[in-house]
């Protein structure tokens, strides 16, 4: 494994995604009506832990920080995790 922070949050992101489908009791709780995320809980986790790994203690420097430095998929992430609710 490199040090690479894209294949990083790669990684890290297919092992929860993977995870979390074949123990969906990890996952947190949901209703079956309401607002439905716009993050999934891989995501979300990814988002966290790169935040963390990356040492943005900000985070208004954190959502700066995807776009200049990683992946496409995580600045995607990133922009609709900030994105106002609509609807």
């Amino acid at each position: 494994m490199t040090n690479d922070a894209d294949t990083l949050a790669t990684a890290l992101y297919a092992r929860t995604d993977d995870m979390l489908k074949e123990h969906p009791d990890l996952a947190p709780w949901r209703p079956p009506v309401g607002i439905t995320p716009r993050l999934s809980d891989a995501e979300l986790v990814t988002l966290t832990t790169m935040q963390a790994v990356l040492g943005c203690t900000s985070e208004a420097k954190w959502l700066r920080h995807p776009r200049a430095h990683l992946c496409a998929a995580l600045v995607k992430a990133a922009s609709r995790a900030r994105s106002p609710m609509t609807g």
